[in-house]
């Protein structure tokens, strides 16, 4: 091998050893925070306070979040016939652009109105409103019926619970 300077021999035995490189910085460890919510009530009794009790974020009640409240919106109804309407008006006001600007609508949370499974004509609302956006389900929880909010969520809530950063795992 010929090197540019015309001496031959392996470019290392011409220029000597290549020094090792700086080692590299540790890694930064990331530190992921949850995001804030503001929970929407889209009807009166839907559980946006108890659900932010439990899972974290703001509750606006039946308004609109204020200027110091989080942007990022979860809608909440009941899954009874009244509750998945005003969810499918709320929706609609979103996409209608009738929401006040800087909204981020992430999802809709549905809470049980009652123990057992949902009745096939509210069965097929709450495709309807998951075929356009995000659902989260909260299952019935007598305790908090009674005001016992200290378990936690539930763990069928899980996903919800990764959204909002809430630890779940309480056994219903």
């Amino acid at each position: 091998m010929w090197t540019t300077d015309g001496q031959r021999g392996p470019e290392i035995w011409i220029r000597g050893p290549v020094p090792a490189p700086d080692p590299a910085p540790p890694p930064h460890p990331s530190v992921a925070t949850p995001r804030s919510f503001s929970w929407i009530a889209t009807h009166g009794g839907a559980g946006s306070t108890t659900l932010a009790a439990v899972y974290g974020g703001h509750d606006c009640g039946r308004g609109w979040p204020g200027a110091g409240d989080p942007p990022s919106v979860l809608l909440v109804a009941r899954t009874h016939a009244t509750g998945l309407e005003s969810a499918l008006r709320a929706l609609e006001a979103f996409r209608r652009g009738d929401a006040p600007q800087g909204l981020d609508l992430d999802a809709v949370v549905l809470v049980a109105d009652a123990p057992g499974r949902l009745p096939r004509p509210l069965a097929q609302r709450v495709r309807t409103i998951e075929s356009v956006i995000d659902v989260y389900r909260v299952p019935w929880v007598a305790d908090w019926r009674l005001g016992d909010l200290a378990g936690g969520p539930p763990r069928e809530t899980l996903p919800l619970s990764r959204l909002t950063g809430a630890v779940a795992g309480r056994a219903r």
